[in-house]
């Protein structure tokens, strides 16, 4: 054997390059299983992890982010821009500013209710998601998140428009109540901070929540009654003053006292002729209607009446069919109206919302500066009516035979 071993050197080198060879491929192998355990290893490090993130509501609650962007709200964008009191969102007040309100958990120190830590300077996570912390102490707000039509930021997080710890606002509001509410709601500004004729529900006191329920109400548009209801518990009051100081009409009254009721009043639809948060015309109406006793007849100054009323009424002087106020074929609405000075308004006959007589006619029209009532003295007949001298010599007239214009 040895003789041969020494006779044939190449042999034995082929077979020690072979068993290098065979113990090189041992150890790629090896180190290959074990990269690739290393990175199975990973993979599935990363994958328990970003399953942990996105499982534990903890975690996600304790995101100090803005909501998001379908209701980033006026304060949440007021706050990153740092005009509020130097805080990032949700954060206490600095040191020194007043607040106006504390909520009482934050107050008393007891960060544990909400947070996992007691550390004020570090409480680390919430416990569980923003709202159901907020309803484990607040849960007659339950009400309003199960109410038929609800507030889509309530639902998103209460920290949308509170802030949980304290606020230089009322009620923990992270603005006061109009920049908030108009910061998402923009095109209101328009119909009530910018309108001509404001509406003092809208602008003062507690504003937009003067009638709307801002977490959830059981009325379309959040209200927290029926618009007529609202309108009347307002107006039904004798102290109310316009932004001029004259005396508003006590409509509960006038409503009471008076069973002839114009159309959108008797369909408790108050909105047919106004614009319940501001406008452009007197009154809060939605469109031009004299305000006057007095005025030049134009069908534009006429517009909201005649989205109902026929305007030839008041533009053909004779009829047999337009109107039963006429005499014979004169038509008396033409020959009232219908000039180019000092033509009587609607006002100056009619009680637009309530009346003693058919047709709406009044008793009396405030008359000039004062208040002084004038008197209408009108009374009706089968075929036509009476009026007893104020405006004029008393005059009778009769849509079917005409009355002379002989004095009475």
């Amino acid at each position: 054997m040895k003789n041969s071993l020494w006779l044939n050197p190449d042999v034995k080198t082929r077979r020690n390059n072979m068993s290098l060879i065979a113990f090189c491929r041992r150890v790629i192998k090896g180190s290959a299983m074990l990269l690739l355990a290393s990175l199975c290893l990973a993979v599935i490090s990363c994958a328990a992890e970003k399953t942990t993130d996105t499982a534990n509501p903890a975690i996600r609650a304790n995101q100090l982010d803005p909501p998001p962007p379908t209701y980033r709200t006026a304060a949440v964008v007021v706050k990153q821009s740092g005009s509020m009191p130097g805080r990032p969102p949700q954060r206490p007040l600095s040191a020194g500013v007043k607040a106006a309100s504390l909520h009482s958990p934050f107050a008393d120190g007891n960060c544990i209710l909400c947070h996992m830590k007691q550390d004020p300077n570090a409480p680390g996570p919430l416990l569980k998601p923003v709202n159901e912390i907020c309803l484990d102490c607040h849960g007659d707000f339950k009400e309003f998140l199960n109410a038929k039509f609800t507030h889509g930021p309530t639902l998103g997080s209460c920290v949308n428009c509170h802030n949980p710890h304290n606020s230089i606002y009322p009620m923990l509001l992270e603005e006061n109540i109009s920049t908030l509410c108009l910061g998402c709601h923009s095109d209101m500004k328009a119909k009530t901070t910018e309108a001509h004729v404001k509406h003092d529900a809208t602008i003062k006191d507690k504003a937009c929540i003067n009638c709307h329920n801002p977490h959830g109400a059981n009325v379309e548009h959040l209200l927290v009654d029926l618009p007529f209801n609202l309108c009347v518990t307002c107006h039904g009051e004798d102290d109310v003053i316009d932004n001029e100081g004259n005396r508003l009409t006590n409509f509960k009254e006038l409503l009471a006292e008076n069973k002839e009721q114009h159309g959108p009043v008797k369909n408790k639809d108050c909105s047919a002729c106004h614009n319940p948060h501001g406008g452009k015309y007197f009154r809060l109406l939605d469109k031009e209607y004299p305000a006057e006793f007095y005025s030049p007849y134009d069908p534009q100054l006429y517009s909201l009446c005649f989205e109902c009323h026929e305007n030839r009424v008041f533009e053909e002087p004779q009829t047999e069919t337009l109107t039963l106020f006429r005499n014979g074929t004169r038509n008396l609405h033409y020959l009232h109206v219908n000039k180019t000075e000092r033509g009587r308004t609607c006002r100056a006959c009619h009680e637009v919302h309530a009346s003693q007589q058919a047709h709406h006619i009044r008793e009396g029209v405030p008359y000039g500066s004062t208040g002084w009532v004038l008197k209408i003295r009108y009374s009706p007949t089968p075929s036509g009516g009476t009026c007893v001298k104020n405006c004029h010599d008393t005059k009778s007239y009769n849509n079917l035979t005409a009355v002379s214009e002989a004095k009475k």
